[in-house]
This record gives structure tokens, sequence and C-alpha cells, in this order.
């Protein structure tokens, strides 16, 4: 439970971060990337929820009696997903600012300055990340979101969404300052995996950052700022 609430405040830390002076700067274009995203998104999924639901749990099916119970999960569930998504999708447009803005961070947090050759990226290795990321994303995320649409088992389904999704967010935010040292996929997911408490600790505060109308404009940078003080702290020592 400690190491969760450690996980916790690493996001608190990145919102503190961001606002010193020399980091300012560099969250102007992901929080406007954000907002583009987000915004989409709210359009987009206020027109769409009302249609899935009433499809997803019909007035004559014997367990419309449970709407009222099902509904609030199914909106938990649908805000988790969606927002997961997009901000993959944000991250993904984002990411040579996020890189950036990381290696900043860094820099205020040690008083060391990165070499350019620390911090220069393969392309290749890069893609070759992303690739991995996605379809390690996409080979746990089906399963679950199967369960969705089983009678009686899709009512723990947005449970176990929620914590594969802070999962893969800490995965996602950690990534800046570590791909910054040439760490490969496979290396990240090791040693946050020895933090896994801890990791889940702050990916289900920043799932929870990005379901707050405003708020969630910033949860992209306060989170590349978090994780990238949870990798100064603790990560680069695993």
């Amino acid at each position: 439970m400690a190491k969760s609430v450690t996980g916790i405040g690493y996001l608190s830390s990145g919102i503190s971060l961001v606002t010193q002076p020399g980091i300012r700067r560099f969250v102007i274009i992901p929080v406007l990337i954000n907002i583009v995203v987000f915004s989409g998104l709210i359009w987009y999924g206020s027109s769409q929820f009302d249609l899935f639901m009433n499809w997803l749990l019909p007035e004559d099916a014997w367990y419309s009696a449970f709407r009222f119970i099902l509904w609030p999960l199914f909106a938990l569930s649908a805000l988790l997903i969606g927002f997961f998504t997009f901000s993959m999708v944000a991250n993904l447009i984002a990411s040579p600012f996020n890189n950036l803005l990381a290696q900043r961070v860094e820099e205020h947090l040690t008083g060391n300055k990165l070499s350019a050759q620390e911090t220069e990226l393969n392309f290749a290795d890069s893609i070759r990340n992303e690739i991995r990321k996605i379809t390690y994303f996409i080979i746990r995320a089906l399963p679950i979101l199967v369960l969705f649409i089983i009678p009686v088992i899709n009512v723990a389904a947005p449970f176990i969404w929620f914590f594969f999704s802070a999962w893969m967010l800490t995965i996602q935010y950690a990534d800046f300052t570590m791909a910054n040292h040439n760490l490969a996929f496979d290396e990240q997911k090791r040693r946050l995996g020895k933090r896994r408490l801890a990791s889940l600790g702050f990916g289900s505060v920043v799932s929870l950052m990005t379901m707050i109308p405003i708020v969630n404009f910033f949860a992209m940078p306060c989170a590349v700022a978090g994780g990238c003080k949870m990798w100064v702290e603790d990560l680069q020592n695993v």
C-alpha cells in the first residue's frame, strides 16, 4: 500500500514540476494537442454513448432491470476505454515534444545536462518499441473488452480494465524518459514490473486525472514529468 501511495505521489510531483521556470514552455504544445484530441473525444463520445447503451442493454433484455446498476459501470468503462485510446493517439502525436519535456525535467531534477549522445534516439529502435507496445496492448485489451459483452461477468470488466489501463498508462508515460536513455521496451517493462504497486498507483491516478474535465488537458505533461521523477528516484536503480 505504501508503494502504491508513492506511485500516486509521483503524479503530484509532476504537477508541481511542469510549473517550474524553464520547464513551462515545453508544456504548451502537449497541452494544446490534448485539448484538440480530448475535445474531439467528448463531442463524439457524448453523441454515440446513448446509442451504444441502447444496443448493449436493450429494454426488452432480461437484464434490462439492472440498467440502473450497469449503466454507471458501463459509463465508467466507456470513459476509461475512450480516454485511454485517445491518450495513445495524443501521445503518438506529441511524442517528440514529450521526449524533450522529459529531458528538461530530468535535467532539472538531477542538475546534470544530458549529452546529445545520451538522448539520441535510434529511429528503428523507437519504431520497434512502439510496435511492441501496441502489440502488447492489443493482445491483452481484446480479451478484456470481450468481458464487457458477457452477462454477469461484465460487471467486473470495468475494474479489470481500470487496472489494465493504469498499467498501460504507466508504461506510456514512463517510456519518454526511459527512451531518452535508449532502454528497449522489454527492459522498460521489466523495471516497471519490479515496482508494480508503485506503477499501478501512478497509472491509476493518471487514469482518474484524464477523466476530469479541463484537468484532463494537462494530464499528459504532468504524467510525463511524474514518470521522469519515478525514473530519477527509483527506476534507474532497478
